[in-house]
């Protein structure tokens, strides 16, 4: 068998913890090295996209809490 096929997939929640230490900056290069042997690019692109937008949305709800409970 070739190195492609004897490589594992990651999994979703495998996915998400390196999204997260990476937006985090804390992520270890064991994992790091993981992503890019078994990882594919699309994936990570799509949930790091998913994420950033989440987090936008996330802020913008909050600024607006702050400024609604401010009377503003």
């Amino acid at each position: 068998m070739s190195d492609k096929q004897e490589r594992k997939a990651l999994t979703l929640r495998q996915m998400l913890q390196s999204i997260l230490a990476g937006a985090l900056g804390v992520q270890s290069g064991k994992n790091r090295a993981r992503d890019f042997d078994q990882g594919k690019p699309a994936h990570f692109i799509a949930l790091g996209l998913a994420f950033t937008l989440l987090f936008i949305l996330v802020i913008l709800g909050v600024v607006k809490l702050v400024l609604y409970l401010a009377g503003i």
